[in-house]
């Protein structure tokens, strides 16, 4: 009887585990056979060379694949290749080589030479590349679209804003403050937004003094905050980080020295009003670089068969794709005269009686 029992328990296991198998196997299946999700007409991997939390672009582009999943009948993915640059290339090939995605979606600089290449060897495969182009002269890339930006008009802005703050001075920075920037590494995106801010502060007070220098990493805020404290230290009363997560080192400096800063991609005030009042109170506004409206934008054109691929674009305030975060506690206590020179200047701007100088060579 007891041999019977333990027989039956062994036959029970047996066909549970068959069962669990056939059901992994028909699971499996569906989505080998049927890998569109119901109603969904299409499938998007964001392949992020980084990782999510850095409250700037990386953050963007996710929120913006989640804007397309709410909006959009898309499936979408995200795909956190971290920090080891040795990864990428594989892990963006493995996504291309996969038949699970439609399009796949990367950005920055970095990933130019890695979809130039995949682009060739995956022709059906869809690639839309943000803040960066590819070199359409260098390869068969009919089947990218590269998505820029036009960083330098929001910084403009910024930096002339940063400049009547600091010419008429703020509690903890006396009139007369210089100002700094910091950047994450030296390539023409984080150049543009420098020209554009330096240009923008000069315009408004052409003697503003201003103190500049490069963090040589994206990822590092505590190298971010060594920085900022030197430059407050010689003077700035507020600092302009574009230099992704390496920035919030800028942020919590500007907290702790009772200073500002500048920030970039995401609205940063927004960020840490609830979380972090007193690094808030510090940050005066961001450059808003719209990498999750340009996403959005850009996969709803991709529906309609409108998306021009085999070029690049680049949006800007005109566009909607560039533009200053309108509200802090500095912004929404500052005198109406100057929100109006913002204003006044962002529509010469889009309108082209206002050039602003970068780093690049405008031609889109």
């Amino acid at each position: 009887m007891k041999q019977t029992g333990i027989h039956l328990l062994r036959q029970t296991g047996l066909l549970c585990v068959v069962v669990l198998a056939l059901y992994a196997l028909a699971w499996a299946g569906r989505h080998i056979y049927e890998p569109r999700d119901a109603g969904a007409r299409l499938r998007v991997a964001l392949f992020i060379n980084g990782t999510r939390g850095d409250k700037s672009m990386f953050d963007s582009a996710a929120h913006g694949m989640a804007l397309v999943a709410a909006q959009l009948p898309v499936r979408t993915r995200v795909i956190e290749g971290g920090v080891d640059p040795t990864r990428w290339e594989a892990a963006l090939s493995d996504l291309a080589d996969s038949g699970d995605y439609d399009v796949v979606i990367a950005g920055t600089f970095t990933m130019v030479p890695y979809v130039q290449k995949l682009a060739m060897q995956f022709p059906a495969v869809r690639f839309i590349v943000f803040d960066a182009a590819v070199d359409y002269k260098a390869c068969r890339c009919d089947n990218v679209y590269s998505m820029l930006f036009r960083q330098n008009e929001g910084a403009y802005l910024a930096g002339y804003l940063a400049a009547r703050l600091m010419q008429q001075g703020l509690p903890g920075a006396p009139a007369g403050s210089a100002l700094g920037v910091v950047g994450g590494m030296q390539f023409p995106v984080i150049e543009d937004f420098i020209i554009g801010f330096g240009a923008g502060a000069r315009a408004a007070v052409p003697g503003v003094r201003i103190m500049s220098q490069y963090a040589n990493a994206f990822s590092d805020p505590a190298a971010g905050k060594e920085i900022a404290k030197a430059q407050f230290g010689q003077g700035a009363g507020l600092i302009f980080h574009a230099a992704g997560a390496t920035g919030q080192g800028v942020t919590e400096a500007a907290a702790e020295a009772r200073r500002y800063a500048i920030g970039v991609d995401m609205d940063q005030y927004q960020l840490y009003r609830a979380s972090n009042p007193q690094r808030a109170a510090g940050i005066v506004t961001s450059v808003l670089k719209q990498v999750d409206a340009g996403l959005l934008r850009a996969v709803g054109l991709q529906l309609d068969g409108r998306l021009p691929y085999g070029r690049a674009e680049s949006l800007g305030l005109a566009e909607g794709g560039i533009s200053l975060a309108p509200h802090s506690q500095v912004l929404d206590a500052a005198p109406p005269a100057l929100r109006g020179e913002l204003q006044a200047l962002s529509e010469a701007i889009v309108q082209g009686r206002v050039q602003v100088p970068g780093a690049f060579a405008r031609q889109m």
